[in-house]
């Protein structure tokens, strides 16, 4: 053990969210050296990084125009979620509110090629729905104009090479979208459909061919139950809906929609795409580390292309690319289990790959971070559950799994991902590294309903199936009960958000295994959540969890704060007063219910956080009761 605290754990920065500027000379980033995200520029390797912006709240994104030396940033108040647009003039450091309307949402779309324009997507007319708008570089509020009135989630993949017509993307869940064209220079612009299909299907990472005729994204149309990377020709003509098996996958008929890259049994997850050059990068997600395809479609033949070699990077886990002038170069952020986010230049044609980014790790030797072991868990239905263990440094277990150091076995947290359409991977976390400096083991679960492992698996959880996923967890549990390095009886759940759910599910199911639990801004009442949901989330979520119309009998039943009298282990609460997403009434009902079943309970609530906590003397606070509460109970 280092010894390390908490505050310096937490001082471990993070590197990402690079973006080019017009020249190809200067780098956006955005970093966390002040407690929270700011915009940085650079200008060489490993350089002296000039801050850009001065806040106390979180700043989401930052894009450098195509043509000036300005770009535009993100930032929301509180953790509302409610982001804001704003200009940075990079030469005078001037920053203007391009948006000025705190009560919407804007979720950027991209500047046009000649940096005159700027898209995005808000709900400013009514707060369910998102409309599409253009604005001028130098417009601001109302200025903006509303180009075409959304019915749902829409998004914006960018501008069209010539600049008349924007993609769009509208999302029913995590796992049926559609896409669409929107003319800007129709006399009515109206969108135009080029992804009709029945049952869920997924169309993601769309972007613009050089040529306009077509869109590269990752698909599952078809029946495949993971993402492959596909073309889309344009200029063949509407595409009819497929039909379909009852209850079947839509079935691929259309020739215009080509495969180009299979994922081989594994989810390609993104491709970033050059939309002068037709240079690509893709990444597969296998296992959870990141495997990169480097290479240039072929101009007449836009399924052909070649590859370039692949840039050996540090950690495992890539992504956030960001193409420099002429597409010579490339920005990527990168990360691992014992590597800290930092940001790489890499050479396309070589693949040479240079850290541009020095993301400090706070004094702290990076040798003595840990790195995880990717398990499996057999659950009650014998599907196997992937997970990542780590172990503190001084335990280890030789090849046939005995502990070679001997003793008593460690406490272990279990740590359950959100979502629940999300995959917990080996990148760098320093609360983790923190709890096994502690002398925790972390263990990892990818449950039933996380993505990265096929459609198919991550349905295996919706609606009435919700709680197979918490059996996966007892799975995981008694697992770790056998494990010769893991002391049984001081095991702890953890989880932020739908995690959150998950560590009161466990708690109420399977009573009996847990020593403390620890719930982040979690679900306790399924109906109440629905019901207190921002407008704009609620048929997304209930996509997944169910509808207050048809299943709010089911949903209460399933709820936490229903079967609050099964819970033994002391419980630690902890929210955002200004959550937009999980309100903070889950925690209140959920932390009064159990205290009155005689369950020791603590509760701790941010006024200045949201759906999670970006502020670094909040993250410190949180993490050292959530330190003293586990040290206490486990």
């Amino acid at each position: 053990m280092s010894g390390y605290d908490i505050e310096r754990y937490l001082n471990v920065r993070s590197a990402y969210g690079a973006s080019f500027g017009p020249d190809g000379e200067r780098l956006s980033f955005l970093m966390d050296t002040t407690g929270t995200s700011q915009v940085w520029t650079l200008e060489e390797p490993r350089g002296w990084p000039e801050q850009r912006t001065f806040y106390e709240e979180r700043v989401t994104f930052a894009s450098w125009s195509p043509e000036r030396p300005e770009l535009i940033f993100g930032m929301d108040e509180g953790g509302n979620e409610r982001a804001q647009l704003f200009r940075l003039d990079a030469e005078t450091g001037e920053i203007e509110n391009l948006t000025a309307m705190p009560d919407a949402k804007h979720r950027w779309g991209g500047w046009s090629h000649d940096g005159e324009r700027f898209a995005f997507t808000s709900n400013r007319r009514d707060e369910s729905v998102f409309d599409v708008y253009v604005q001028g570089r130098d417009e601001t509020g109302d200025d903006a104009a509303l180009v075409y009135e959304g019915d749902g989630w829409l998004s914006l993949s960018g501008w069209s090479p010539d600049d008349s017509r924007l993609l769009v993307s509208q999302a029913y869940s995590n796992f049926d979208q559609d896409l669409y064209v929107l003319d800007l220079e129709a006399d009515e612009p109206a969108l135009e459909h080029l992804t009709p299909h029945e049952g869920d299907v997924r169309y993601q990472s769309a972007s613009w061919a050089p040529d306009g005729d077509g869109l590269y994204l990752v698909t599952d149309e078809g029946d495949a139950d993971t993402l492959y990377l596909a073309y889309l020709d344009l200029e063949g003509g509407a595409r009819s809906a497929p039909e379909t098996r009852a209850g079947s996958k839509a079935t691929r008929e259309s020739e215009q929609l080509e495969p180009v890259i299979d994922g081989d049994g594994w989810n390609v997850d993104g491709v970033a795409v050059d939309d002068e050059t037709g240079r690509f990068v893709c990444s597969r997600n296998v296992e959870g580390y990141t495997e990169l395809t480097v290479g240039e479609f072929d101009a007449d033949e836009p399924t052909a292309y070649e590859t370039f070699p692949e840039p050996d990077l540090p950690g495992g886990i890539s992504g956030g690319v960001s193409f420099g002038p002429d597409a010579e170069r490339f920005a990527i952020s990168t990360s691992g289990d014992t590597v800290n986010t930092n940001v790489f230049i890499v050479d396309v044609e070589t693949g040479e790959a240079e850290r541009w980014t020095s993301a400090p790790t706070a004094g702290i030797p990076p040798e003595t971070f840990d790195g995880s072991e990717l398990v499996s868990v057999e659950s009650f239905d014998e599907l196997e559950v992937p997970g990542f263990l780590t172990l503190p440094d001084d335990r280890e277990t030789g090849d046939d799994g005995a502990d070679v150091d001997g003793g008593d076995g460690v406490p272990v947290i279990v740590d359950i991902h959100g979502g629940p359409e999300s995959q917990r991977r080996p990148s760098f976390s320093s609360v983790k590294q923190y709890f096994l400096d502690r002398g925790y083991a972390y263990f990892e679960p990818n449950v039933r309903g996380s993505s990265g492992y096929g459609a198919d698996y991550a349905a295996l959880d919706d609606v009435e199936k919700r709680l197979d996923s918490v059996a996966d967890i007892e799975a995981c549990v008694e697992w770790l009960r056998d494990h010769p390095a893991i002391d049984p009886d001081r095991i702890a759940a953890k989880g932020g958000s739908y995690g959150g759910f998950m560590v009161l599910a466990a708690l109420t199911e399977y009573p009996d295994l847990w020593a403390a639990g620890v719930d982040v801004v979690g679900i306790a009442n399924f109906v109440t959540f629905l019901e207190n949901t921002g407008d704009w989330r609620r048929e997304l979520r209930e996509a997944e969890y169910g509808s207050l119309a048809e299943d709010r009998e089911f949903l209460a039943e399933i709820s936490p704060i229903n079967n609050v009298e099964r819970i033994d282990a002391p419980l630690f609460v902890l929210h955002g007063e200004n959550d937009p997403r999980v309100p903070v009434g889950e925690a209140e009902q959920i932390a009064e219910k159990a205290a009155e079943q005689g369950v020791p309970v603590r509760k701790l609530i941010f006024e200045d956080e949201g759906h999670g906590f970006s502020k670094l003397e909040n993250r410190i606070e949180a993490y050292s009761a959530i330190a003293d509460f586990l040290d206490e109970h486990v």
